[in-house]
């Protein structure tokens, strides 16, 4: 299956290239359609209020978030008018609890989720709600891309992060029109357990799949030789010059990876490279 349907959702102007830079760059590469969502964010979260200025404050803020939408979408719209690409554009306002919903209508019809980094400096909160929607509700694979945007084609040269769990397999079966087109195909195994079904093959079994569907496939099995697994795994792509990872997002928990930190987390604050996710 090929990505014919690209969905990129915007809730902060200045990650607008980024984000668009990739999605545009793939849909002319796959010959696809790209639709982008640019979401207003109403921050109303009345807890309590006086008499009577309840309705005022919501007034307030949603005019502020329709104004928001509204920059947004027009930044979408001029930045797509430039492409040569299939595309559409809408905007929306919707409060922080209750962007789910919408994303999960658009994601649940796309066939890939283009978005820019959900943490760092001047994130909000609203950035890891689409990416979480996008992901369990929507049930779509998401690129994150760096804020610097990309630069061309990516996929050529790719590290699969294989950690044997469901999540990573979801995402191997996710990326594997781009596995499939790649130059070379990295699965990266970092200090297997002794318990492992696949302790005598690390990666062996995965190698063997993606070989039969013509992937260019290599296994490198690493030691843990830095404190968390995304230093290792962040140091590999850098090894083999790779412009992408594939890896499962959230084997843990999300409220424990928001808590203590986990894989996912770890490599979206910091990868300078595009992160291919699946559930």
């Amino acid at each position: 299956m090929a990505y014919k349907s690209i969905l990129s959702v915007l809730t902060d102007p200045a990650l607008v290239d980024a984000a668009l830079s990739a999605a545009t760059a793939i849909a002319a590469q796959e010959d696809a359609h790209v639709d982008v969502l640019s979401l207003g964010i109403d921050r109303t979260q009345v807890g309590y209020a006086y008499l009577g200025s309840a309705p005022a404050l919501i007034e307030v803020s949603i005019e502020r978030a329709e104004a928001d939408a509204a920059v947004l979408d027009k930044a979408a719209r001029a930045y797509l008018g430039r492409q040569d690409v299939r595309w559409g554009a809408e905007a929306a306002v919707a409060q922080l609890g209750g962007l789910g919903p919408l994303v999960e209508l658009k994601a649940r019809f796309a066939d890939l989720v283009v978005l820019p980094r959900p943490y760092g400096k001047a994130r909000g909160p609203e950035s890891e709600g689409v990416l979480e929607a996008a992901l369990f509700e929507g049930q779509a694979p998401v690129l994150v891309v760096p804020d610097t945007g990309i630069n061309g084609r990516i996929g050529k040269r790719i590290v699969v992060a294989w950690n044997e769990g469901r999540e990573a397999m979801a995402a191997v079966r996710r990326a594997l029109p781009w596995l499939k087109q790649a130059d070379v195909v990295n699965i990266t195994v970092i200090e297997p357990p002794a318990s492992s079904p696949e302790r005598s093959d690390p990666g062996g079994m995965l190698c063997q799949m993606l070989v039969r569907h013509g992937v260019k496939a290599e296994v490198s099995v690493l030691a843990k030789t830095a404190p968390r697994v995304s230093d290792v795994l962040a140091q590999q792509v850098r090894d083999v010059n790779a412009d992408l990872v594939v890896m499962g997002a959230y084997g843990h928990s999300r409220l424990r990876e928001a808590i203590l930190g986990g894989a996912t987390r770890d490599m979206l604050e910091n990868a300078a490279v595009p992160v291919f996710l699946a559930h």
